[in-house]
């Protein structure tokens, strides 16, 4: 059939914000055409995807193998993917697979927070630009020092720039799990930061 030399999927109408790639990145797509879509759309992630991984398994070597074992996953599931935020969508699962791998290979290294101790947490004033006041390394020395969740929640507002609703996503937490997350997060940076004379 001729469409004027578009394809089908540019003469859909656009939806809000979401490239045409990933709005129709499986219909009618399998095999080949479906791993091609997959690279598509989920590879412009991989950093972010890496990033996260190392962050939560504390070191290179084991964040290659979260993030390898993580696109598997998706890769396995893409089916299942039917448009939207490719990036959350790709690391959640990124986020669960390095969950399920701490727990296997390191279960003391996952540490559950009571939400009770997540109340209403107020972020210290100037906390925003405590990370520039300090160097890279003391400031990876301080997230890293930091419980998972909150670890996580920053590296995810921070780094890779995630909106309170796509970390709550990402971590299958309410928003206001997420505003806690962040504010104890940056208080307990702010401390880390103060006693080791930094601000």
């Amino acid at each position: 059939m001729d469409y004027g030399g578009r394809g089908l999927v540019e003469l859909l109408p656009a939806e809000a914000g979401v490239p045409a790639a990933e709005r129709h990145a499986n219909r009618f797509v399998t095999g080949t055409e479906q791993q091609t879509q997959f690279e598509l759309v989920m590879m412009p992630h991989l950093d972010a995807a890496y990033n996260l991984a190392r962050w939560l398994a504390g070191n290179d070597h084991d964040a290659k193998d979260i993030a390898q074992e993580a696109f598997l996953r998706a890769l396995r599931f893409f089916d299942g993917y039917h448009g939207g935020n490719s990036r959350s969508w790709l690391l959640t699962i990124v986020r669960n697979t390095a969950f399920s791998w701490l727990k296997k290979n390191r279960p003391a290294a996952i540490v559950s927070i009571p939400d009770e101790t997540l109340e209403k947490v107020e972020a210290p004033a100037g906390s925003d630009s405590v990370a520039s006041k300090a160097d890279a390394s003391v400031v990876r020395a301080a997230l890293e020092s930091l419980p998972t969740e909150f670890r996580e929640a920053l590296v995810l507002r921070e780094l890779e720039g995630f909106s309170y609703k796509e970390i709550a996503e990402v971590a299958d937490v309410p928003v206001g799990t997420v505003m806690s997350r962040l504010a104890r997060g940056r208080r307990l940076l702010q401390e880390y930061f103060q006693k080791k004379g930094e601000t």
